[in-house]
């Protein structure tokens, strides 16, 4: 039966390597991009909402100790306090509108006694003797303020860095009031404000992520694409091969037999030996 040429080591090693590269396509890389498109639109479906919500008071919105979530991060927020300028804190290995920068958090306390960090936005760095060091910026504002910024989740430094001493200012690797915590001491509300501009303290402000979907709705179109085109490909040259003349039937009589270079020369070099 010509069907049992497909048994063929040879073709069930090209059918094995088809299927198992379909499946990573339907079963991994597409599924991956698709939750990389869902997430960024619910990203940025939260921050459109919460660019036309009213200021909400941060106490209400987070009881003490929760943390900010997809529902409330994003959001804008109003306290009212003062800045802790003792215990600021800089950022590191950051990176603003494509160019390197420190980001400057400041503790700021609330009128009902509880601390949260505020990110006052970033500076540029300058070139030292030997390295980059964070340049003079303005203080902090003393005394009472009210402060409209945007509520922000944790962020975690993934290799978990102790802070760095650069003239007498704590210098950590994430965003966030865990790693301000641990620098200053201070006992922190979850999550942390991203100060918009016009605010007292404001340094450079720091701009609201793209909203642009991106390309992973396209990506994963793409690799279920490459998938089918994979088993289509596997099927039309299954099909031509098990026709009567496919390449897997064998040598038919009446088709010339293919010899090599060398074959051709020996072969010539006898014709002309018998006719000596």
């Amino acid at each position: 039966m010509r069907l049992r040429l497909l048994l063929r080591p040879g073709w069930l090693a090209l059918t094995a390597l088809v299927l198992i590269f379909a499946g990573v396509c339907f079963t991994l890389l597409a599924p991956w991009q698709f939750n990389r498109h869902e997430e960024r639109s619910t990203t940025n479906a939260a921050i459109t909402h919460a660019a036309n919500a009213n200021p909400a008071d941060l106490p209400r919105l987070l009881p003490d100790g929760t943390r900010p979530d997809a529902a409330t991060e994003w959001r804008t927020v109003r306290v009212t306090g003062e800045y802790l300028a003792g215990e600021e804190v800089v950022a590191r290995l950051r990176t603003v509108l494509g160019q390197p920068a420190f980001e400057v958090l400041t503790p700021f306390r609330l009128a009902d006694g509880s601390v949260v960090v505020v990110d006052r936005g970033y500076v540029r760095p300058v070139q030292g003797n030997k390295s980059v060091t964070v340049p003079g910026y303005a203080a902090a504002p003393a005394g009472t303020v009210t402060l409209t910024a945007r509520l922000r989740a944790d962020e975690r430094d993934p290799r978990d860095r102790r802070a760095e001493s650069d003239g007498g200012r704590p210098q950590v690797y994430a965003v966030g009031s865990g790693v301000v915590a641990r620098a200053t001491g201070l006992d922190l509300r979850p999550g942390y404000l991203q100060l918009e501009d016009g605010n007292p303290g404001v340094l450079g402000a720091l701009p609201l992520p793209d909203l642009d979907a991106g390309p992973f709705l396209s990506y994963a179109l793409q690799w279920i694409a490459f998938g089918a085109m994979a088993i289509l490909a596997w099927l039309y040259f299954t099909w031509r091969e098990i026709k009567p003349g496919g390449a897997l039937a064998g040598p038919r009589p009446d088709r010339p037999r293919r010899v090599s270079v060398a074959q051709q020369i020996a072969e010539e070099e006898a014709r002309e030996r018998a006719l000596r």
